[in-house]
């Protein structure tokens, strides 16, 4: 039985989706579980699986296309099913698995369309044809009612024009300046010579043209915020909106935490610094309750458990899912958790339930050689630690200089529920864990 196949609600806040790309052609078997399309929303790109066995019958959306939810934008049916009053009335012929390829548009160079007619086109292939520079009233439309669909725009040649009736050359030229014109495709009327053209006015002719100045790029350029970019502009305007903040910064050194990761290696235990900071700040986390609240309401919600979110950079955006309960967990499986989280992130496959519920959000900027920023915090939390890169500074221990490998915190909290004093605390009480680990066993 024919099955419309609608935009997925994925979050309770998800009000639409961008179909960013199909997996299967119309005519493909499918079968129910199978990868069938990538759905891009302001978090993510989630690829939607089929519920049902069968062709893929219709399109009704192209790749780029956004759509509320419970829209629909395919249709599985068995090869032979009419899905006329699926597509509103429109008879549909049957789309066998192995039917061939549909043919490319016929090339035109006329207009297909009467003057003033209303080109009708998906938005993709109107964006496509104003980068190719394509008149869309010369393409014709193959998708319903006429509608040019991007395939078109792409498939789309203008017919070749006729060869022009070869004409004389009207100026005058020598023997060896008319082959040498010939041979290089010049126009002997653009040489500009008194009487008839040399060779030696060809030769002038190409030094002065020989080195043209290259077109201007353009100045400017305006691109569109995806949905990951929207979502991700909403959410900081908000928190900084909603929460009077304030940033302070403590240096840690990292001697004893090197020293330990490298116990660690040597126990073939591979630990990254931000698994070892997940694990020793969710234990200050669980001293420091009023830095793991939320605030609703006017209200403040203590929350009994750790959430520890750790930010993943991807290549659009950001993505910030969590580790649940990282107060409970060992060391190696937070290790293993983050690298699993990482992954699924930068692949599109990250379940929604992972990035809600975090109570305090790590974000590392270390690698890039950051010393010191001022990171914002990720709603309805009150406090994220923004973590720097490590690095040898010469400092004084028992009256001498020494060097040591250093690192900077940069706590940001919400002022509303932590004060200055108990902010500097918890970063003491960081600082004091990583400077001596074995107070984890205190």
């Amino acid at each position: 039985m024919a099955k419309v196949v609608v935009m997925p609600k994925l979050g309770l806040t998800m009000t639409e989706g961008t179909v960013s790309k199909w997996l299967k052609k119309v005519g493909d078997e499918i079968k129910s579980g199978e990868p069938f399309f990538e759905v891009e929303t302001d978090k993510l790109t989630n690829t939607i699986e089929a519920n049902t066995d069968g062709v893929v019958r219709h399109f009704f959306v192209e790749e780029g296309t956004t759509v509320p939810v419970l829209d629909k934008v395919a249709i599985i049916a068995a090869a032979d099913e009419d899905i006329s009053a699926l597509l509103g009335g429109a008879p549909a012929a049957a789309a066998a698995p192995e039917a061939p390829a549909a043919a490319a548009p016929a090339a035109s160079a006329a207009p297909v369309r009467a003057p003033g007619e209303r080109v009708v086109a998906a938005p993709a292939a109107k964006k496509l044809a104003k980068e190719l520079g394509i008149d869309l009233a010369l393409v014709p439309g193959t998708g319903p009612n006429g509608r040019i669909t991007l395939d078109d725009v792409k498939n789309w040649k203008p017919a070749p024009a006729a060869p022009a009736a070869e004409e004389a050359p009207k100026t005058k030229a020598s023997p060896l300046a008319a082959a040498v014109a010939k041979d290089l495709g010049i126009d002997l009327d653009k040489i500009g010579a008194k009487d008839r053209v040399l060779a030696e006015d060809i030769l002038r002719y190409l030094e002065s043209t020989r080195e043209k100045a290259p077109e201007e790029a353009p100045r400017e350029e305006v691109v569109p915020m995806n949905g990951m970019r929207k979502a991700i502009a909403k959410n900081m305007l908000n928190s900084h909106m909603t929460s009077p903040t304030v940033t302070a910064n403590l240096s840690v050194d990292m001697s004893a935490m090197k020293a330990y990761r490298e116990q660690l290696k040597a126990k073939e235990i591979k630990v990254s610094y931000t698994d070892l900071l997940v694990k020793f700040i969710a234990k200050a986390l669980t001293e420091f309750p009023l830095l793991n609240c939320s605030v609703e309401d006017n209200k403040i919600v203590y929350k009994h458990y750790v959430n520890m979110g750790v930010a993943v950079a991807l290549d659009n955006g950001l993505v910030v899912p969590n580790v649940p309960d990282a107060d409970k967990k060992s060391l190696t499986e937070i290790s293993k958790e983050i690298k699993e989280l990482a992954k699924l992130a930068r692949e599109g496959g990250l379940p929604m339930e992972k990035l809600r519920g975090g109570t305090f959000t790590i974000t590392n900027l270390g690698m890039y050689g950051i010393e010191s920023f001022t990171p914002i915090i990720n709603q309805p939390e009150v406090a994220i630690l923004g973590v720097t890169t490590m690095e040898d500074r010469a400092v004084v221990r028992g009256g001498e200089i020494v060097i040591r490998p250093m690192m900077t915190l940069s706590l940001t909290f919400d002022h509303r529920v932590v004060d200055g004093s108990v902010a500097a605390e918890f970063l003491q009480r960081v600082k004091a864990l990583l400077e001596n680990p074995a107070l984890m066993l205190a």
